[in-house]
């Protein structure tokens, strides 16, 4: 849940305004005429300027438009002249209150996903697009106009939607850029210092002869497969239906277009793109049609994204930005991000809501760790490199087209091996409907195509395991308990 007293310490701005005058401290959602939600005590004029250099604060979509019932969050209550809360006053109010939650577009969201599934046109509202599907001959302009006046509503649930709907990514979100960046290496210098050390990078050039690049906008991609049927989160819609939506959303959690079938459905798109040469070795291939979901085309509007997860059965992936712009904030296998409580199997992953939440309550504090994250801003035309086991959150920063492909090569070949082998595989394995035996099948594909590859690469990984563990002369020399020549002071 949002933190409100993490808001009522700082400004919410709305940007682009050249006079902002302050209200009574507290957080309070615009006002239909666009003034600014300030929480100074004392009424200040700010300069554009002066609210620019500001660091701490945070601002609001110029598109942004207040909640419907001017919905605040609980802690204005406590600073609120009369201490009212609509919701707590008898069972006179109880039917405004109800009102107000069933008018929540999340809730309705759900109704239209689960009933509709992707065969709506969406209108704006999940509201209204609901009820023009099921009753055609009801007229949606009345929708919004009962006239109904509700006044000191407070709730934190209702009010997280709408300002995590609202809030621009805030310029220190975006400028730190702590990963490697690299352009024209060597395929042996990207193995060697970067795939073997399982260290994220950030390749530029890499798509340079790719024809989406020139091709794949919004125009070309309806053209050749607006009719097409995609999966959009948990649904399937046609391309040009989902485009309708991400033009007019305006919420927490956009829908993702995130399709793993994309070149079966659209061959011609498989011929426009090929993988960059540092990621060619795909020994899952030996599987055939039975590998595992490996390559993914994703499409969405600024804000949506993925929360932070790591990639199925243990698998590097890279990420190829053709359209757009994306934030990357990544933690190594050994970090937890804060905020994320994986369970004890790794089988569920719980973490807040949206990405702006984590944002807004947890990303300060990893300023001062000792193990920050790797971030960047990842722009088209550009390709990351996400090594297995590294937790990392994506968003979209505007809408935006990627390729992304998930692979093994003999660098972590062991590590999938290993994973797929877990005695919870049913539970952890994705991408297939034979999660049991895709160990044995892919061990036996190996030993098949590449024979002894498995028993050299267990070799050379306990050779290494045994030569960390050498001592040098001096630490054998001081150790006392060594039986052998040692230094005594």
């Amino acid at each position: 849940m949002l933190s409100c007293r993490k808001l009522l310490s700082k400004h919410i701005k709305r940007k682009n305004k050249k006079k902002i005058k302050s209200r009574k401290k507290g957080i309070t959602p615009p006002k239909q005429n666009g003034s600014i939600v300030s929480m100074d005590e004392e009424p200040v004029n700010h300069t554009e300027e002066e609210e620019h250099e500001a660091e701490e604060g945070f601002s609001l979509k110029t598109s942004a438009q207040s909640h419907n019932h001017g919905v605040q969050p609980l802690g204005n209550l406590y600073m609120s002249s009369t201490s009212l809360n609509s919701r707590d006053t008898g069972l006179a109010c109880v039917s405004k209150s109800f009102y107000v939650f069933c008018t929540h577009e999340p809730l309705w969201r759900n109704l239209v996903l689960e009933t509709l599934k992707g065969g709506f046109l969406f209108d704006g509202l999940w509201r209204t697009t609901y009820i023009a599907a099921h009753y055609p001959s009801f007229d949606i302009s009345r929708i919004g106009s009962s006239g109904l006046a509700i006044r000191d509503f407070y709730s934190d649930y209702l009010f997280q939607s709408w300002l995590c709907a609202n809030l621009e990514m805030k310029p220190e979100w975006l400028k730190r850029d702590n990963i490697q960046r690299r352009r024209a290496i060597s395929v042996d210098e990207f193995m060697l210092n970067f795939e073997e050390l399982n260290k994220p990078v950030l390749l530029e050039g890499c798509l340079d002869n790719w024809e989406a690049m020139g091709k794949w906008d919004k125009d070309y991609l309806v053209r050749t497969c607006g009719d097409v049927m995609f999966s959009v989160g948990p649904v399937e819609m046609k391309l040009k239906g989902y485009f309708k939506y991400s033009d007019s959303t305006r919420e927490e959690r956009p829908l993702y277009l995130f399709d793993p079938k994309f070149v079966e459905k659209v061959p011609i798109l498989g011929k426009e793109y090929e993988v960059p040469v540092y990621f060619r070795e795909d020994l899952f291939s030996v599987l055939g049609e039975e590998r595992p979901d490996y390559r993914w085309i994703i499409i969405g509007p600024a804000g949506s994204g993925s929360s932070f997860h790591i990639d199925p059965n243990s698998t590097s992936a890279w990420n190829a930005v053709i359209k757009g712009s994306k934030k990357w904030v990544l933690f190594p296998p050994d970090v937890i991000p804060p905020g994320v409580h994986p369970s004890p199997d790794g089988a569920e992953v719980a973490c807040p809501v949206s990405i702006i939440e984590w944002f807004m309550n947890f990303y300060e504090s990893t300023k001062d760790w000792k193990k920050r994250p790797i971030e960047c801003v990842c722009k088209a035309g550009e390709v990351i490199f996400v090594p297995n086991g590294w937790w990392h959150l994506v968003i979209n920063l505007e809408e935006s087209i990627a390729i992304t492909q998930n692979y093994v090569s003999r660098r972590n070949l062991l590590n999938v091996l290993e994973f797929l082998k877990k005695p919870n595989a049913s539970e952890l394995v994705s991408g297939t409907s034979d999660r049991i035996n895709l160990h044995r099948k892919f061990k036996d594909a190996i030993e098949a195509s590449f024979p002894g590859t498995i028993d050299e690469l267990v070799r050379k990984a306990e050779a290494k395991k045994a030569e960390q563990k050498k001592r040098s002369f001096w630490e054998y020399a001081t150790d006392s308990n060594a039986g052998a020549f040692k230094f005594s002071f």
